[in-house]
């Protein structure tokens, strides 16, 4: 019997800036999806990732810096950036991670931020 894990995805803009990421997922458990997140902005600023579970408000870091890991979050996840795009990586998936991901950037001299919901 295989299980399979939706994750959705939505798309929001703010300011001049638009990040794009494709509505929704779908993974057997055990396997490894990656989730990415494109804007032009990301090639100077870093991209920062929440997951927010249906029950759970507010969302929670799960990376930050494009690459860093809180030590509450498990090493199943994981983050990159390159030529403009972050990737989140979950590794391992499990039914707990069904959820919906946030990919958002900050610019620390302006403070202003965009984000991609889902």
């Amino acid at each position: 019997t295989h299980w399979y894990l939706s994750l959705p995805l939505h798309l929001c803009s703010l300011a001049s800036y638009v990040l794009t990421q494709i509505p929704s997922m779908s993974v057997a458990l055990g396997q490894t999806v990656t989730i990415t997140c494109a804007g032009d902005q990301l090639d100077d600023r870093y991209a920062h990732w929440y997951q927010q579970k249906r029950s759970q408000t507010p969302p929670e870091l799960v990376i930050y810096k494009d690459k860093e890991r809180p030590e509450v979050i498990s090493d199943r996840f994981s983050g990159s950036s390159s030529n403009k795009v972050a990737t989140l990586t979950i590794s391992g998936v499990q039914a707990e991670d069904e959820s919906d991901y946030y990919c958002l950037s900050f610019d620390d001299n302006t403070k202003t931020h965009n984000d991609l919901k889902r």
